[in-house]
Formats: structure tokens, C-alpha cells, sequence
């Protein structure tokens, strides 16, 4: 995992995590709360996947140019 992935990732957890604090000190109804609370993991989903789909398509890029060095190395050997 590369160092921006891994502040991505740490800035995921923080905005998670302070955003649930917020969310549960905060002096609303019980009924406010659990809806606030829903709209945020619904968030945190999102982005989540989001994500994934980032780091599928930089697996991706990874591989390909993985393939096309080999395929160029193998080229130059024959």
C-alpha cells in the first residue's frame, strides 16, 4: 500500500470516527440522532467504495505495465 493510500485511508477513518463523536455528543433527539447517524454511514459507504474502485484501477495499471515489461523483456531475449 503507497503512502497516499494510506493517508487516504487514515483520513477515512478520522472523518469516521469524528463525524460518529459529532454526531453522538451532540444534544439532539433520539430520533435525530439515529437518522444523522444513518446519512453518515451511508456516506462513509459511499466513499468506501469509491475508493475501492481507486484502488482497483491503480491494480490495474500496475498490472498492465507489469505485462508490458515482460512482454518487451521477452521480446529483446528472442
Amino acid at each position: 500500500m503507497n503512502s497516499n493510500s494510506k493517508l487516504l485511508v487514515g483520513f477515512l477513518v478520522g472523518a469516521a470516527v469524528g463525524g460518529a463523536l459529532g454526531i453522538l455528543l451532540a444534544p439532539d433527539k433520539g430520533t435525530e440522532t439515529r437518522r444523522k447517524i444513518i446519512e453518515k454511514g451511508s456516506d462513509l459507504g459511499d466513499s468506501l467504495a469509491e475508493f475501492g474502485d481507486t484502488i482497483k484501477e491503480k491494480v490495474n495499471e500496475v498490472v498492465d505495465g507489469v505485462k508490458g515489461s515482460f512482454g518487451k523483456t521477452k521480446d529483446s531475449l528472442s
